[in-house]
């Protein structure tokens, strides 16, 4: 785990003004009216794995037999749900005081930010991480730093294999995607949650700081991990 000092970040998105029209957010006016809005959060001191949590850490705590595992590849087709899940197990594992009391309805999925257990990262969090210090929508050449559709060969990497941000995290932009903590907009898309920094299978344009997207929490696909967190030590 990499040890983050507090500080703020300004973070920036863009909404369609016009509400879902469907009851499970699957269909929308085909409006096309958005708003810039931009908001600033304060970051508490955290600590931060450096890699994605690769398939041979989830499989160990889930106690899962797979016949087919590379053990440094970020772990793909996991759920909001399922990493929380997985977060809560670990913590139990090692000790420590379970962060998330999950219920049927994710929404209503609560999280205790006095708890010493394993969390993923809030949405504020993840871009500051991210940033690293830098001003910039990366922190470094993309082809230094990730694994997208031009350098990937169409297919997920192992973690770690290209340079980290300056504090020393590695794959937060490109690789896969990472779960965050936070509703995207209750209000509008119900229980969609967060998701950010582009993959492997995403264009350069896509994969960067402040590239940021939603889905519901039971969603998966082959380009979507998560990375975890401590509050404390």
């Amino acid at each position: 785990m990499v040890s983050i000092k507090g500080g703020t970040i300004e973070l920036r998105d863009y909404i369609n003004m016009d509400k879902w029209l469907s009851s499970d957010y699957t269909l929308s006016n085909p409006g096309s009216v958005k708003k810039a809005i931009t908001w600033t959060e304060m970051i508490e001191p955290f600590h931060v794995m450096k890699y994605p949590v690769t398939q041979q850490l989830y499989h160990s705590v889930m106690h899962e037999e797979v016949k087919m595992s590379v053990d440094h590849l970020p772990m793909t087709e996991v759920s909001w749900i399922d990493s929380i899940i997985f977060c809560n197990k670990l913590s139990r594992m090692l000790g420590r005081t379970e962060c998330y009391t999950i219920t049927n309805e994710s929404e209503k999925t609560t999280y205790n930010k006095t708890a010493n257990g394993f969390r993923l990262l809030t949405d504020a969090e993840w871009q500051y991480t991210c940033k690293a210090g830098t001003m910039g929508y990366r922190y470094a050449k993309i082809d230094q730093i990730a694994w997208y559709q031009k350098n990937s060969n169409g297919s997920v990497h192992e973690v770690g294999q290209l340079l980290p941000n300056p504090w020393g995290i590695f794959d937060m932009i490109g690789n896969v995607w990472e779960w965050c903590w936070d509703l995207y907009d209750p209000e509008r898309y119900g229980n969609y949650r967060v998701f950010r920094g582009g993959s492997w299978a995403e264009m350069k344009n896509n994969c960067g700081s402040t590239s940021r997207r939603k889905s519901m929490p039971d969603f998966k696909i082959d380009d979507l991990g998560f990375r975890i967190a401590l509050t404390k030590l």
